[in-house]
């Protein structure tokens, strides 16, 4: 009976209340990851002392259980509805994370971790779709716009709080924190959240409908189209994201601030969401995708040739850097958006799609990036220049909005 009451709640969520929530869903990723970042060492030191560096799978574990999980996440919520899909996802993720923090050695600490990144791949496939299910067009990007100006705070302040939570109750309480997250996010989508795809609307899981999804996604030119920008855009941010930290301190030697120069560059860019849910009602996604890449291609044209002037110190770097931050506001959520628009029967599998292969592919184009790393940011600035420009291409190629596509 409680469930059945879960599940048909008639009411809809306000709007600031429900943007609230789609940012949590978002930020769980993002909190998964960077407050897990202070406790590598100590993690190594205490679970593979012959082998600390070893530690650092506990993010790379995290990130390809994701991938996998998103495959999936997409056909179960078209399925079975956005809610069993997001409430399952926490409950899995939950035991990974007491998993995890109650592990006695490093190989059960990965298994957790692996196990929370398929399980975080449910509440994120279907939050996305649970927007194509109330939303569409500029509308749909508006309010994901507005829900990742939230979830933008999450970077800044998140390795912050592992450290102090670190340092407060051990490294084994950030996995309790996580499964906290997680029970505050599933009772508050439980008793508020409506389910938003019912009936008709759902696909039964069969390879024959995975295939036809798979078609239908890969056959709409705005869905390829906008894929393809998501993939590179995300493989700049990636490469950013894996030598950012080495710029700082190996070229500037300000390995101490580095937190501080980060957590300013995501502040600095957090407005950009809220500006760009406003201005794309006024432009629409494709103007406002299109002039940020452009303003980012053009800024790195002007910081390479900076760099080879021998003028680029840390302030011009910096500056550049949360350039590119910015970006991201008026891109990715645009892309988000626009790539589900045409999709509205298939939207979870859409945003698994989406979600899977810009995300593997990133982060494959970003590995070359970071391990030229030669003490310089220049093998950043190239190809972040490269990246951003094959993502104008793809949007140029796109073009504007035509009626077939609506």
């Amino acid at each position: 009976m409680f469930w059945n009451t879960l599940m048909t709640t008639p009411r809809r969520l306000s709007q600031p209340e429900f943007i609230a929530l789609l940012a949590m869903l978002f930020a769980t990723i993002a909190f998964s990851i960077d407050a897990m970042l202070p406790a590598l060492t100590q993690i190594g030191q205490e679970l593979s002392p012959s082998e600390p560096e070893n530690a650092t799978l506990v993010i790379g574990i995290f990130v390809l259980g994701m991938g996998i999980g998103t495959f999936v996440a997409g056909p179960l919520s078209d399925a079975y509805g956005r809610k069993p899909i997001i409430l399952g996802g926490f409950a899995i993720y939950t035991v990974g994370a007491l998993w995890a923090g109650l592990a006695s050695d490093l190989d059960q600490v990965l298994m957790g971790r692996f196990l929370q990144g398929i399980a975080v791949a449910g509440p994120r496939v279907a939050g996305q779709a649970l927007v194509r299910d109330l939303y569409s067009g500029e509308r749909m990007a508006s309010i994901i716009s507005f829900a990742m100006t939230i979830f933008s705070l999450v970077p800044a302040i998140a390795p912050a709080l592992g450290q102090m939570i670190m340092l407060g109750f051990g490294w084994r309480a950030i996995f309790f924190s996580f499964a906290l997250f997680a029970l505050i996010l599933s009772l508050w989508v439980g008793l508020r959240q409506p389910e938003t795809h019912i009936g008709d609307a759902r696909r039964p899981v069969s390879f024959t409908l995975v295939k036809e999804g798979f078609i239908a996604c890969f056959a709409n030119r705005v869905f390829r189209y906008a894929l393809v920008a998501q993939i590179f855009i995300f493989g700049s941010l990636f490469s950013m994201v894996a030598t950012i930290q080495p710029i700082y301190v190996q070229s500037y030697d300000i390995g101490s601030s580095f937190p501080i120069f980060f957590a300013a560059s995501a502040l600095i860019a957090m407005p950009a969401n809220m500006v760009n849910a406003r201005l794309v009602m006024r432009f629409g996604m494709r103007i406002m995708i299109k002039s940020a890449l452009i303003g980012i291609v053009a800024s790195t044209v002007i910081a390479l040739a900076l760099w080879a002037l021998g003028l680029m110190n840390v302030w011009v770097f910096f500056a550049w850097s949360t350039t590119l931050f910015v970006s991201i506001g008026f891109t990715l959520g645009n892309l988000n958006a626009l790539s589900m628009e045409p999709l509205g029967h298939v939207a979870g599998m859409a945003a698994s799609i989406s979600g899977a292969v810009s995300a593997i592919a990133a982060a494959a184009l970003s590995m070359p990036i970071s391990l030229s790393f030669d003490g310089t940011p220049l093998p950043l600035l190239l190809g972040v220049l490269v990246f951003e420009a094959i993502a104008l291409a793809a949007m140029l190629r796109l073009g504007p909005r035509v009626l077939s596509e609506a």
